[in-house]
Formats: C-alpha cells, structure tokens, sequence
C-alpha cells in the first residue's frame, strides 16, 4: 500500500514485515533455506494470493465493537491520547494507515470464508488482538479476530469460535470481547499462550491463560502448547478455530 519508508521513523513497528512474510510464502523451501522442511514455497506463485475486498459492511465492524470508535476511526478523528495509546501517534489519522486497518480485517474475513470452503486459510496480516470494543492498543486498532466472531456467529453456522493466541504478549483485547456484558460472551472463547513477564500488564482474563516463564526452550514450549490446545479443544468443542500465531 505504501512504502516502508513512509513509516521510517517507526522503528519498533515494521510496516514491512506484511510484504516480507508474502516474500517468505513465496520462497522459502529446502533449495533456499537449508533448515527448512519444505520440499516447495507454501505458496507457488504470487498471482496465488487472495486479494480482500476494499471495505468491511459497517455492521461487522460496529457489532462487536463500539460504534463512534469506528465512527471517529475512520474519519481520522481520534483523540491524540488514543493516538498515543495505539503507539502509530499522528499516523494514526493517515488514509494508507486507515486502509491498511480495515484491509487488515477484510483479510481475516476473507480466509475465514476460505476456511470454511477449503478447511484451513491464512492471513499474513491481523491478530489485531489487543484492540479492545472501546479502543485501540499495542499497534493494533480494530479487532479482526473478535469482527471475524461476530460473523462467523451472526451469519454462519458457528456458534462457539475459539481463538488460540501464542502471540508473545497477552491477546487481552480479545478476552475483553468474550467477557460478560460483551455481545459474544459465551460465543467467543480466548486461550492466550504468552510470556507472563512481558506487556501488558494488567493482564486481561482469557477462557484459558497460559502464562510462560522467561527463557523457555522449544520442546517444553511446544510440550505446554499441545497440552493447552488439546484441553481448550475438549472442553468447548469449538465450531471454528482461529489461530493468532504472533
């Protein structure tokens, strides 16, 4: 949508990484990589990829989360603390960053369909999974997995959508949609695999937190994971799994 040095100045959020990771689908296998398993890329050829429509119908959005939020975010009229707050400051009012949030959404819904047609999708984008049903937060500002809840459960057969977070920091944006009060409380079910030490801090409170220790190596790691995903799998029966990989 824009090139990366738009957005130089912000360093700890790599707006490059979205064309980085569709690169890496494209070429990473065992002839370019030597540690990779794979015998061919993921994905074969760029003309592969799904392309997302332009816009999300506004009753997605303003379902799950609040109305004049999404109102006063789409016409670039949030408040400078809330700018603040999201961590993109003055960008956030910016029409390649307005879009690129809403495209980011229109993804995840996108290979949710996909999912349900083929039996597993991707977006390389989303997990915008600290925004919150009142705000933005952590770089994230409109909550695609607790939008994709919404109308899997409102326009499909789904009616208990589990998302299985393994993103470093906490998805307490997301547990926040599932709480009582909250239009998909005892529809939308979070377990959030995180570092316990790491942001945010307060911790928001998942179906299942699973928090991890500082240091923790790949086999205790994937151990822990496979434990957690099993019990949450058994004890809801999910209709739909979304996987935030972080």
């Amino acid at each position: 949508l824009w090139s990366s040095s738009s957005f130089a100045h912000l360093a700890i959020f790599k707006m490059n990484k979205f064309a980085r990771s569709a690169q890496g689908l494209l070429t990473t296998s065992k002839a370019t990589h030597s540690e990779s398993c794979l015998p061919r890329p993921l994905v074969r050829d760029i003309s592969h990829f799904f392309r997302p429509r332009d816009d999300v119908p506004r009753e997605w959005l303003s379902g799950p989360i609040d109305d004049d939020f999404v109102d006063r975010f789409l016409n670039a009229n949030l408040t400078n603390d809330e700018c603040r707050y999201i961590g993109f400051r003055e960008q956030t009012h910016r029409p390649e960053l307005i879009r690129r949030t809403v495209l980011e959404v229109s993804g995840t819904i996108l290979a949710c369909q996909l999912a349900l047609k083929y039996g597993i999708a991707a977006n390389v984008a989303g997990g915008t999974h600290h925004a919150t049903p009142t705000s933005g937060a952590g770089y994230t500002i409109l909550n695609d997995l607790a939008v994709v809840a919404h109308v899997l459960t409102s326009t499909c057969d789904s009616q208990r959508v589990l998302v299985i977070d393994c993103d470093v920091h906490q998805g307490d944006g997301t547990a926040r949609f599932s709480q009582a009060g909250s239009m998909l409380h005892n529809k939308l079910f979070t377990l959030s695999l995180h570092c316990a030490s790491n942001f945010p801090h307060p911790k928001a409170q998942s179906t299942f937190d699973v928090g991890l220790a500082d240091g923790m190596r790949d086999d205790e790691y994937m151990e822990i994971l496979c434990k957690s995903v099993n019990h949450a799998l058994e004890t809801l029966d999910p209709d739909f799994v979304l996987y935030d990989a972080g």
